[in-house]
């Protein structure tokens, strides 16, 4: 289902310029500069309204976040949550994630985040998937040896074939886990995540440690 437009988006929008970074490209390979004293720089993709990255952001202060996604009416909402808790450590960007190697250095990321993305269920449009072969050989590019990507799904389908994916590609997953929830609630939920483990449907998620 498609997020209805917001009347007052524009106004919504230049309230929370702070958090927005509205030219990404001119970040390329600075992106550190917007906190220097950060341990770390991970970025989701896909962020939706940002319930994740802003909590992610508020539990690791020393960790900076950046947030991409190609629906400003649902990032607004990360945005104006990033305000009301005064974060410092979280940026968004309105882009296409098929960008992100024009707006991330190589070896530039220490973590990247893919959670409950579009699984594209029809074949034909199976090169949208965020974890086909092509976006995987621009993750690798952006991401520093020794980083890592995560990966949260509610579609078993496309968790199945993603891990075929990923070993195809030539990367190696660990700790895989079928039902992420089972013996308790694991680390920050996404909006989404929280409806669908509500209703008992397995999270599905594993990790990737980037080998260069």
């Amino acid at each position: 289902m498609r997020m209805r437009k917001k009347p007052n988006l524009i106004p919504r929008m230049e309230a929370c310029t702070e958090w927005q970074i509205a030219q990404p490209e001119t970040y390329k390979g600075h992106w550190r500069e917007l906190m220097p004293a950060a341990k770390e720089l991970r970025v989701e993709v896909g962020c939706g309204k940002g319930k994740f990255t802003v909590e992610t952001a508020a539990s690791e202060p020393d960790v900076l976040l950046i947030a991409l996604e190609v629906v400003p009416d649902a990032m607004v909402v990360g945005m104006e949550k990033a305000k009301e808790l005064g974060l410092k450590n979280v940026f968004f960007a309105a882009m296409d994630v098929a960008k992100i190697d024009e707006v991330f250095a190589p070896d530039e990321i220490d973590r990247l985040y893919i959670n409950f993305c579009d699984p594209w269920p029809k074949s034909r449009n199976a090169k949208r998937r965020l974890t086909y072969h092509t976006f995987l050989a621009k993750y690798k590019t952006i991401l520093k040896n020794g980083g890592e990507i995560h990966f949260k799904t509610d579609n078993a389908k496309l968790f199945e074939w993603s891990l075929e994916e990923f070993a195809e590609y030539g990367y190696k997953t660990q700790n895989v886990t079928r039902d992420l929830h089972a013996n308790g609630i694991v680390g920050i939920m996404t909006s989404y995540e929280e409806k669908f483990h509500a209703l008992g449907t397995p999270i599905n998620r594993c990790e990737i440690v980037i080998e260069k």
